[in-house]
């Protein structure tokens, strides 16, 4: 099914193509025909954070920025969606164009600048949702003039709003979209950002009765002398899990295409070496209380078995549903399944 729409949609300018796209899946959902798209998708049960998932392969950020078609995204057979990046309050994000795909990459370049409707719309829109199948995590941002030096408090008011509807909360501090919040991961920026979130994590949970997960997502182009300043702050800190990666701002794997000096962060194949070595990386450095979710180039099963044996106990995909479609769901499952099930299944490849 898929692969009589894709022409159609890259016919179209990728972001009207994205709206479009999520208005067929949602009228597909209503009328009961996700299956169509998707296909089946046997369980695979994998228990992380403390939740339990239908199977390890979820949706990543950026797609649903708003929470508007959770139910839709969770009948296409995703073991756990993650909507956002939401930020206290409404913004445009960038100008257009600002979305743009590299089909002989595979790849997809955007600088949508956290574009979203505002917090207290997101939480309405998840409120609404039924078909919640699996957990349902919350990206969190700041607004784009709120300086470095007040971001907690964005991230505080995201988090509190958030807290009763999500199963896991994720710090988004690697978007390379919004001017100065790489930043935040520098190593007395995230120490002083994330121990103002757990500090306030712990005492929601006392207020709610329940303790939300709470992850951090990093970028891809982190030194390695930054990668180990990253862990060694999460790990001390105690954060519930992190997420490796977020988008490139490095093009050296499609500089011959005519759209590679668009400014933004580069998503989709070539994304995928770098990306896993940061979550390897992270995986020999971080405690093993500390589970990761590998998510950056996942194209195929054996990307998302490459994610798991690098330590990923979770992993996500989003430009590769843009390429693959929805059968890419159930490929990396059934992927994850042969692995689980060959004798030397769980290891985790050396740095």
């Amino acid at each position: 099914m898929y692969s009589i729409t894709r022409p159609f949609l890259f016919s179209l300018d990728a972001e009207r193509a994205h709206g479009l796209g999520l208005s067929a899946l949602d009228l597909a959902w209503r009328t009961g025909t996700t299956s169509l798209l998707s296909g089946s998708i046997r369980p695979l049960s994998t228990t992380v954070f403390g939740l339990e998932f239908p199977n390890p392969v979820g949706l990543a950020a950026g797609l649903d920025k708003n929470g508007e078609h959770i139910d839709a995204l969770f009948a296409l057979g995703f073991g756990f969606v993650e909507i956002g990046t939401v930020t206290p309050r409404p913004q445009a994000g960038n100008p257009k164009p600002r979305l743009f795909r590299l089909p002989l990459h595979n790849a997809i370049i955007n600088r949508m600048g956290f574009n979203n409707l505002g917090v207290d719309a997101l939480v309405e829109n998840v409120g609404r949702a039924r078909n919640r199948r699996g957990p349902l995590g919350i990206n969190i941002g700041k607004n784009k003039d709120t300086p470095n030096e007040d971001a907690l408090s964005d991230y505080l008011a995201c988090m509190e709003k958030v807290y009763p509807l999500a199963d896991y909360i994720t710090v988004n501090i690697s978007s390379p979209n919004t001017a100065g919040l790489r930043e935040l991961q520098e190593e007395q920026a995230l120490r002083q950002l994330v121990a103002g979130l757990r500090e306030a994590q712990e005492k929601l949970a006392a207020t709610h009765g329940r303790r939300v997960p709470m992850l951090v997502k990093v970028a891809p182009d982190l030194s390695d002398r930054d990668i180990d300043a990253a862990a060694r702050v999460l790990g001390e800190l105690q954060v519930d899990g992190v997420i490796a990666t977020n988008t490139t701002i490095g093009r050296p794997t499609v500089e011959d295409d005519p759209l590679a000096r668009e400014a933004g962060g580069l998503s989709g194949a070539p994304l995928l070496g770098q990306s896993t070595f940061v979550l390897r990386r992270l995986r020999a450095r971080l405690p093993e209380s500390v589970p990761l979710i590998g998510v950056g180039g996942i194209g195929s099963g054996a990307d998302a078995v490459a994610k798991m044996a690098a330590g990923a106990a979770l992993v996500q995909c989003y430009s590769g549903l843009i390429f693959q479609g929805p059968g890419l769901i159930g490929d990396c499952v059934d992927a994850i399944r042969r692995r689980r099930e060959a004798p030397s299944g769980g290891a985790v490849a050396p740095l």
